[in-house]
């Protein structure tokens, strides 16, 4: 059974930092390409970042680019996101997202992912 585990959100104030991580089992980690997607009241889901299985590449909305860091440990079946200069629009809850290297597919599209973990919710006070 695959499971996708999201910890570390929280509430922060604007400016600060926050560091969510996903925790995979169930799956062969290194197989999947990896995203981060988020959800906020009202809102319809969105893309945030996404690293290929080998953690090689990287791609961001750019409304996070330059602020976020998306990485992933192989070995440890786990992949991360570092986000900095948080502001109260990136309130929402962050979802991680699997999907294996052979489907191919638009990446920022949330269709294109197999498994998802239950969200973490990212709250950012002004």
């Amino acid at each position: 059974q695959v499971q996708l585990v999201e910890s570390g959100g929280g509430l922060v104030q604007a400016g600060d930092s926050l560091r969510l991580s996903c925790a995979a089992s169930g799956l062969t980690f290194i197989s999947y390409n990896m995203g981060w997607f988020r959800q906020a009241p009202g809102k319809e889901r969105e893309f945030v970042a996404f690293t290929t299985y080998t953690g090689g590449s990287a791609l961001y909305a750019d409304s996070v680019k330059g602020r976020f860091t998306i990485s992933r440990d192989n070995a440890k079946s786990t992949m991360s996101l570092q986000m900095n200069s948080l502001k109260p629009e990136d309130t929402a809850a962050y979802y991680c997202a699997a999907a294996s290297f052979r489907s191919g597919g638009d990446w920022k599209r949330d269709s294109t992912y197999s498994h998802w973990g239950q969200g973490a919710q990212v709250t950012v006070s002004s």
